[in-house]
């Protein structure tokens, strides 16, 4: 038996980050996670991503963030349980709770931090003709090791931030980018999507929208595909990679039978604290909803903080929580 404060579920961004604020306030956290590694999707989807929206960093990789946040959360000497998916949660007399895997590894803790990103996920797969035969043979729904794309055409499909962000980050590395998408306006930062539109109008990319990918072709590997437009007017690319980024979907698996309130895979949470609907759990980043949410890493970092101080009442319910600044309290002091 494992014995903790807090038993964070997840170990992305936001379940790392959780341990830098419970440490402030002295609190022991032990983290579990379903993947092999830390850093969540960041680690397992797209550890080279450039990432654009964390404080003091214009930009950073993600698997770099993952690394300056493991590295900030050393002094506190988290535990870590990976590889392993939470199955059940037991309620104790005294209000305390054990956390139990599927492979048997049981955690004591007095607070549950749900920071599970989007869950147990899989890739949205659009609807294409011949896709799943191509799997591994040219489509690929996450580029975990962007130099796998030198030198080669590669088109990318969908309106969303990872479609903006890989194609202007491959621009430099692939032969020839090609960004496919069925709107005519993009869902992701405006930012990007300007962007995108500056290096078509420069001829570095193709551009084409109002289209979808239809049919896709080849002898052992991808050579081709056809995309049709809103006229139903078709044309064949050449190409050796198609990458569909079309989101994940999420399923939240035995979390969804711990009585939570849950809102379209997401667990509703009280914007005091992000706290849910029962006591002692709290839900953090991707993973929660309420009003005006957005699914941003320093919302998480946010709410993580928000959490930590709510939890404090139950690790030392005979303690007045005093807290100023992390300044004040000297981070090397514990």
């Amino acid at each position: 038996m494992i014995n903790t404060d807090i038993c964070i579920i997840g170990a992305g961004p936001v379940g790392l980050f959780t341990v830098f604020e419970a440490g402030l306030l002295k609190m022991r956290c032990h983290l579990i996670d379903a993947l092999p590694q830390v850093g969540g999707q960041l680690s397992e989807i797209y550890p080279h991503k450039p990432i654009y929206d964390i404080p003091g960093y214009p930009t950073i990789n993600a698997q770099e963030l993952v690394e300056k946040l493991m590295e900030q959360i050393d002094t506190f000497k988290p535990g870590f349980t990976l590889g392993e998916r939470v199955e059940k949660l037991t309620r104790q007399e005294d209000g305390s709770m054990i956390v139990e895997t599927n492979d048997g590894t049981q955690v004591h803790c007095q607070v549950v931090a749900i920071a599970g990103g989007l869950g147990c996920f899989e890739p949205r797969k659009p609807e294409i003709q011949n896709l799943e035969q191509f799997e591994g043979r040219g489509v690929a729904y996450m580029v975990k090791n962007p130099e796998l794309f030198r030198d080669k055409k590669v088109v990318l499909a969908g309106g969303g931030d990872s479609a903006l962000d890989w194609t202007i980050f491959l621009e430099n590395v692939a032969e020839r980018v090609t960004l496919i998408h069925r709107g005519d306006t993009f869902r992701g930062a405006p930012d990007s999507a300007e962007k995108v539109f500056d290096l078509a109008k420069e001829g570095k990319i193709d551009l084409i929208l109002q289209s979808n990918v239809t049919t896709i072709n080849g002898t052992g590997h991808l050579q081709q595909i056809t995309v049709e437009n809103r006229e139903k007017q078709s044309k064949t690319l050449e190409t050796d990679y198609l990458i569909p980024l079309f989101g994940l979907s999420p399923k939240l698996g035995p979390i969804a039978e711990w009585g939570l309130n849950i809102e379209k895979s997401a667990i509703s949470v009280d914007t005091f604290d992000y706290s849910t609907n029962v006591e002692r759990i709290y839900a953090i980043g991707d993973i929660n909803t309420y009003p005006g949410k957005l699914k941003l890493i320093l919302c998480g970092f946010h709410e993580a903080a928000l959490m930590s101080q709510s939890a404090f009442k139950y690790v030392y319910p005979d303690q007045k929580l005093s807290f100023k600044y992390t300044t004040v309290y000297g981070v090397n002091s514990f």
